[in-house]
């Protein structure tokens, strides 16, 4: 794989983990129960470090990092605020859409390791699917639980 192809790969995860940190900053506006807050804002700034992580790899392949999210991402946020507006933000909800966000994560991590990035690349991007596994878990808990309340 070129250095081109692995800063591409980079760059697409850039966006995913720029797009989760604004969604979870997003979900913690709009949340006041306290172990919600403490997830969404932990969880944000977890995704800003991992795509910070992220912008120095690419940086150090010679490229231009992204420093946004994706337009999908913010289409799917201005849908989230809209509904949000019409409906009302109860827990439920924004959990649901906190569960589609970290789906199209988890795919778009698993994409990029089916690609032959260089041993050092893939150590670091296994480790954030890791992590992305790891929110969408808490995530789907935390929606089961409030949907069993």
């Amino acid at each position: 794989m070129t250095n081109e192809e692995t800063i591409s790969v980079l760059n697409d995860l850039i966006e995913v983990s720029k797009d989760g940190e604004r969604e979870f900053h997003d979900c913690a506006e709009e949340v006041t129960d306290p172990e919600l807050l403490n997830f969404f804002t932990k969880t944000s700034q977890r995704c800003a470090e991992g795509a910070a992580m992220l912008q120095e790899q690419v940086r150090r392949l010679g490229g231009e990092p992204e420093t946004e999210g994706s337009f999908s991402g913010a289409a799917h946020r201005m849908w989230v605020n809209l509904k949000s507006a019409v409906t009302g933000a109860d827990k439920t909800s924004i959990l649901k859409e906190c569960e589609r966000g970290e789906q199209h994560a988890v795919e778009a991590y698993e994409k990029a390791l089916q690609e032959d990035l260089p041993p050092d690349v893939r150590e670091m991007v296994e480790m954030q699917h890791n992590g992305v596994i790891a929110n969408m878990e808490r995530v789907h808990t935390l929606l089961q639980g409030q949907m069993q309340q």
